[in-house]
């Protein structure tokens, strides 16, 4: 504070700091190329669950199962 006034700085008022959020740095914008590959690994991802829960339900090792005659 006394620092401030003996460089005759005044302290941020409100307007001051909403004022300068809009210097911040922006995150940057996904690229096309960061939108297809996070798509194409949550696609991946979701195929693989639905894998697994078709093959815990009939295992591919398993004898197929036949009905009673």
């Amino acid at each position: 504070m006394i620092r401030d006034r003996v460089f005759g700085r005044q302290g941020s008022t409100a307007a001051a700091r909403e004022a300068n959020k809009m210097f911040r740095k922006v995150e940057a914008a996904q690229s096309e190329h960061a939108k297809a590959d996070k798509a194409f690994q949550a696609n991946r991802e979701r195929l693989k669950a639905e894998r697994l829960a078709r093959e815990s339900k009939h295992p591919v090792n398993a004898p197929p199962i036949r009905p009673a005659r």
